[in-house]
């Protein structure tokens, strides 16, 4: 029990010192992500931009199996983020974009690289966040693999 007692005040006393390190000018620092300029839209900005389809692109930048089994909006370009820079010749540029990912978090990533590459961006969106905060997204029922070789599944007559 001494000996227990004895290595957490041990381990307190390194966190705090730690901690006391890395709150000083110069002292050891956690790398922060760097912030996105992207402005994350509101539901009622990104339902104001939804009325207007002809005039929007919506990127999404998940991955298949995330719009799948989370949802996302009906219509969109999907384009993982890793692959968003090889893809600008497929982005029309007379529209404007809207880029899509679970909360946001890789949208405004998207959203900074659309920018700076000379797109209309009118900001990031959350499919997650935006259904939780009352907005309808479109829940996609993924149907069972067919055989190849065009007989029925085990099991159906």
């Amino acid at each position: 029990m001494n000996q227990t007692i004895k290595w957490i005040a041990g381990l307190l006393m390194a966190l705090t010192a730690t901690l006391a390190l890395a709150q000083q000018p110069g002292g050891a620092k956690v790398a922060a992500e760097p912030k996105s300029n992207a402005h994350v839209l509101t539901n009622p900005e990104l339902d104001k931009l939804l009325t207007h389809p002809e005039k929007l692109v919506i990127i999404d930048v998940r991955r298949p199996d995330e719009v799948s089994s989370i949802g996302g909006f009906p219509v969109y370009l999907s384009i993982q983020l890793k692959d968003l820079e090889n893809s600008l010749a497929w982005i029309p540029k007379d529209r404007t974009v809207v880029v899509v990912s679970n909360h946001a978090g890789r949208a405004a990533k998207g959203a900074d690289i659309l920018a700076s590459k000379g797109f209309k961006v009118a900001g990031a969106a959350g499919a997650q966040t935006y259904e939780k905060a009352g907005g309808t997204i479109a829940h996609i029922a993924v149907p069972p693999p067919q055989p190849a070789n065009g007989q029925k599944p085990a099991g159906a007559e």
